[in-house]
């Protein structure tokens, strides 16, 4: 008997909705496969099944809060026969189950059959608006975003506007929480480095001539890239650190940090970042921007980064420092790219460049090999074509 918990989709994660089961007992589920949607402070996640099973029973209906851990359904093993004793629901803290809890409410069970993508059912749900009153435009009658946004304005003609952002306080909290953890229990240590991006710039530009204006790439996927590339030669600072100790990560899956409009921060993962051609990780990015911002993850791009990388673009300041998102050990700030006088050969010119710093705890590395680092980040960056493999 396989328990299927409410994983935790990031440090400052304590509790979730569980807003809508994609799966019903008898069900086969694949390892990978969306059987969940669960709203956190940020977002609505579709969680995904880790392992291989048939659906024994769901014990958690929807809507409720549950803790992070709490064992919201059973599956059977491949060969497994039904029959198995039911294990606890979770923690002593969880919500106790329905009194039947594999028959789910005719409610649920409608609500379950219905098709409605996670960012128009997280809309509908901040906004008050019974999805099971609105019809569908999407494919087969789905309920999309745009159905929810145009239901949302006809109710503030006829009501006057509400004040907005419990949602944004209630993320404020979370990441204040998870930041101050951070400060508390790790040991920080920051470096930082110059680096010059005349070559990447030039190389973009005469890459981007020979693309549509829909694959051009932006310098923020070379300098992801970069750092997935010098990562190999740092294990120590792409990883996870528990109880147990620090355990490197086979690959690099980099966090990136995403402002969202109505205030608030994000990192989910772009996967496997060092083993992807430049065009992937633009369309991959582009993605995930616009789905985070729709408010629409996977639970892996919540729960499996290795190091976050943030990058103030053109409108940041000239330097950041980040602090660790645990449990990673290291992040990596790039500043905006600006003109910078530069002294080579003895001579002083001008030259676009970026601070590129290192934030990351002294339990599993130190300074010098920090900035050992950021120098062949630094070396990296001055090859830009050989980013692009």
């Amino acid at each position: 008997m396989i328990e299927f918990k409410l994983p935790s989709l990031g440090a400052d994660m304590e509790t979730g909705t569980l807003l809508q089961w994609l799966v019903k007992p008898g069900d086969v589920v694949k390892k990978g496969q969306v059987v969940a949607v669960v709203d956190t402070s940020k977002a609505a996640v579709d969680v995904e099944a880790w392992q291989e099973g048939t659906v024994a029973e769901l014990l958690v209906m929807p809507v409720k809060k549950i803790p992070v851990g709490t064992v919201l359904a059973t599956l059977l093993e491949p060969g497994e026969a039904p029959g198995s004793a039911r294990p606890a629901p979770g923690p002593a803290a969880a919500p106790a189950p329905l009194a039947e809890p594999a028959a789910p409410s005719e409610a649920a069970a409608r609500a379950s059959r219905r098709m409605v993508s996670p960012a128009a059912r997280k809309h509908a749900q901040e906004h008050g608006i019974d999805i099971d009153s609105l019809t569908g435009t999407g494919p087969h009658g789905a309920l999309t975003l745009e159905d929810v946004e145009r239901a949302a304005r006809q109710e503030a003609v006829a009501k006057p506007p509400v004040a907005l952002g419990d949602k944004t306080a209630e993320m404020r909290r979370a990441i204040a929480a998870a930041m101050a953890r951070s400060k508390r229990e790790i040991p920080h240590y920051y470096v930082a480095e110059t680096i010059p991006m005349g070559k990447v710039l030039a190389w973009l530009a005469q890459e981007n001539m020979k693309r549509s204006m829909t694959d051009r790439l932006l310098p923020a996927v070379l300098l992801l890239k970069a750092v997935a590339v010098a990562l190999v030669r740092f294990p120590e600072l792409n990883g996870l650190l528990g109880d147990d100790g620090f355990h490197a990560a086979p690959k690099a899956h980099i966090g990136v940090a995403i402002s969202l409009r109505q205030g608030g921060l994000i990192a989910p993962a772009l996967l496997d970042v060092g083993a992807k051609p430049l065009s992937q990780l633009m369309r991959e990015l582009t993605d995930l921007v616009k789905r985070c911002r729709a408010g629409s993850l996977r639970s892996s791009e919540m729960s499996e980064p290795t190091i976050t990388v943030t990058n103030l673009g053109d409108q940041g300041t000239a330097e950041v420092f980040g602090v660790i998102y645990p449990p990673q050990v290291a992040l990596v700030g790039f500043g905006r790219i600006m003109e910078r006088p530069w002294a080579e050969s003895g001579g002083l010119k001008v030259v676009p460049a970026t601070t590129a710093s290192l934030s990351a705890d002294h339990r599993v590395s130190d300074g010098h090999r920090g900035a050992l680092f950021l120098i062949e980040l630094r070396e990296v960056l001055q090859r830009p074509e050989e980013l692009d493999r």
